[in-house]
């Protein structure tokens, strides 16, 4: 059995995909053979990058903006990805927000955005590609939480929150798919390089073990895994660099 899958003739719909982890996991599914649907909200021409960095390896790719927070959104953004590329064979929640609040500066409205952005797009996107993966009975589902899921983490309660749901989410989908052909999983990762870290989260990777911050290539490369494991279900994998174990 090889350890990369072949994924050749299936189709990911990549949340959150025009930049950061989500771009490197578009990536990482096209050089494993899948078409891809880079999903944006704002960032148009980063995604075009994306798309066009997919279409180069050999595969096919599209853009779709859309607000996986908004059931409407969703609902049109998997219409438009059938209509253009085919339904979605593999679906990455990426989607996030992490919006630095301490707990006095905690407004109800940070509160709700960060539940509907980090939490509630799981519930509608996987609601909006399950009809398809239980037609052909397989599907791979991978969910984006974060070590803040079970530790204080630097962003916020609201956060943490937010990403312990995502991994109860992973576990009640995984339990009532699993006889489907369906895998649902969850990656957790703790201080990547990415934008919402050089922006302030943390400014030193001196209280990581491993002594380096992670990558997006890295986090890419455990989501691949997981979509190529079958007999792996309603598990999160957490990328810390050795600051936390499960």
């Amino acid at each position: 059995m090889p350890l990369l899958p072949d994924l050749t003739g299936r189709i990911a719909l990549v949340t959150g995909a025009s930049r950061g982890i989500g771009a490197a996991i578009a990536l990482a599914l096209a050089e494993a053979g899948a078409d891809v649907a880079v999903n944006y909200r704002q960032r148009f021409a980063e995604a075009e990058s994306v798309a066009a960095s997919v279409t180069a390896i050999g595969r096919r790719a599209i853009t779709i903006a859309a607000d996986v927070s908004d059931s409407t959104a969703v609902a049109a953004m998997v219409a438009n990805m059938t209509s253009r590329l085919g339904a979605p064979d593999i679906l990455v929640n990426n989607a996030g927000i992490a919006l630095i609040r301490g707990i006095d500066d905690l407004t109800e409205a940070d509160f709700d955005q960060t539940i509907a952005v980090n939490l509630k797009s799981v519930f509608l996107c996987t609601h909006a590609v399950l009809p398809h993966m239980r037609a052909q009975n397989w599907g791979r589902i991978v969910n984006i939480s974060s070590g803040a899921a079970r530790g204080a983490g630097g962003v916020g309660l609201h956060y943490n929150a937010s990403k312990a749901g995502v991994e109860g989410v992973t576990r009640g989908y995984a339990a009532r798919l699993v006889k489907q052909g369906i895998t649902v999983n969850a990656v957790a990762p703790s201080l990547i390089e990415t934008d919402m870290v050089k922006a302030g989260l943390a400014s030193s990777a001196a209280r990581i073990p491993l002594g380096r911050f992670g990558t997006s290539e890295e986090v890419a490369q455990v989501v691949v895994m997981l979509i190529g494991n079958a007999y792996m279900t309603g598990q999160t994998v957490a990328l810390s660099g050795g600051m936390a174990f499960n």
